[in-house]
């Protein structure tokens, strides 16, 4: 199915020679990596600039800093995507998970709604953490416990920084009615 949605995008794409001082020079940093360009999130970020440069700062410790390992961090990232039906963010993290090391068959279970079979302990502790703040907007006693002995202090609050921050990101995509480039399937296709 083609990327269309019930209704256009909310804002006009946003170019690089729209953009000055400070902004400008943080959508030339983004230009380096991003798939969507300056569409997806960033499209929506750059009506806030001093937002959209912080917030570009945080993601980069996040996706490329983070003391989980990039698989992890990138299933997770998957996970609130395939909460919220982002269809740029799993658009987006899904090719970066799988060349990060997250099994094919993990994301696909996730997209398929069902609880991924054939997970290393470490993907199923993400996921449960995850879909227990999703869920319960708490970790119990116990969950935190278990986690304790897999990841590391560090690690559980990167983990919950990646997924909070992966929520924003999904809030304004939808904020934007921003979709994936022109021509892509959409991962969530509309009924």
């Amino acid at each position: 199915m083609e990327n269309t949605l019930n209704g256009q995008r909310r804002f006009d794409q946003l170019h690089i020679d729209q953009l000055e001082g400070q902004a400008k020079i943080t959508a030339q940093e983004i230009l380096k990596f991003s798939s969507v360009g300056l569409g997806g999130p960033y499209n929506v970020m750059f009506r806030s600039p001093v937002f959209a440069e912080r917030m570009k700062k945080l993601l980069d410790y996040l996706r490329f800093e983070s003391s989980l390992p990039m698989s992890l961090n990138e299933f997770a990232i998957l996970i609130q995507g395939y909460t919220w039906k982002s269809q740029v963010e799993w658009f987006a993290h899904y090719p970066i998970a799988l060349k990060a090391g997250l099994p094919q068959s993990v994301a696909d279970d996730l997209k398929s709604g069902i609880r991924p079979r054939h997970m290393s302990v470490q993907e199923a502790m993400v996921y449960d953490i995850s879909i227990a703040m999703i869920n319960e907007h708490r970790l119990s006693e116990e969950l935190f416990q278990k986690a304790k002995h897999i990841f590391t202090e560090q690690q559980l609050v990167d983990l919950i920084a990646v997924s909070g921050t992966y929520v924003t990101v999904a809030m304004l995509l939808s904020l934007g009615n921003e979709l994936p480039p022109s021509g892509q399937a959409l991962p969530f296709p509309e009924n």
